[in-house]
């Protein structure tokens, strides 16, 4: 009697474990039809409707807002470069790679403002503007001294490009009244009239200024 219990109790357990196997690989199965439409869809299909919306809306913009002169790239709206030269209008500091503006290795200095390293750099900086910068007539504006958290940063104040003004325009040999039309003319305001800060994107100032008779 009890070995006929014994093998029916074990008959019971196959017949029971069998749904249950069946069950979990169902389960399986629809978890990785699942994950499967779901990289396809937004792993593919998604970035691939989106970048083509985005060619055809905003071609510029979708290819990095790149600007040409006479056909040949010189950089983009959205990159500020190292402008040294003193008839051009010069950007931030810049901390990204070895020699600054290094759009593989954005970043600012990561230094507290405690820190001697980043003091000293910046009374390097200002003492480096007020020498570069004789003719100023104006207090220099924060923006000309920190450095941004990408360390690409392309826009600066209109406040910086005021202090900057007088140098280019003497450099140039233009009447500073020029210059200042040429700063107000490349300034952009709010977004929406709200969003952001006026600004002056400083390649766009310096090409601006290159085309000038």
């Amino acid at each position: 009697m009890k070995s006929t219990t014994l093998t029916l109790d074990a008959t019971d357990a196959r017949t029971t474990d069998a749904p249950r196997a069946e069950s979990t690989l169902a389960h399986l199965g629809t978890a990785a039809i699942y994950t499967l439409v779901t990289v396809v869809l937004l792993g593919i299909v998604y970035p691939l409707a989106m970048t083509g919306i985005a060619l055809l809306v905003f071609p510029n913009q979708a290819n990095g807002s790149l600007v040409r002169v006479d056909g040949k790239i010189v950089g983009s709206d959205l990159i500020g470069q190292l402008w040294t030269k003193p008839q051009y209008f010069q950007g931030r500091p810049s901390a990204a790679g070895k020699n600054g503006y290094d759009p593989t290795a954005t970043g600012g200095t990561n230094l507290g403002p405690s820190s001697k390293k980043l003091i000293d750099a910046t009374k390097a900086t200002i003492a480096s503007l007020k020498k570069a910068n004789p003719d100023a007539t104006v207090p220099i504006p924060m923006d000309l001294v920190t450095s941004s958290a990408s360390g690409i940063d392309p826009d600066i104040s209109p406040e910086a490009a005021a202090y900057e003004a007088p140098r280019v325009a003497k450099a140039r040999d233009l009447p500073l009244a020029s210059v200042e039309a040429i700063v107000a003319h490349a300034t952009h305001g709010r977004a929406l009239g709200f969003l952001g800060e006026p600004h002056v994107n400083v390649m766009e100032l310096n090409l601006a200024l290159d085309a000038k008779p």
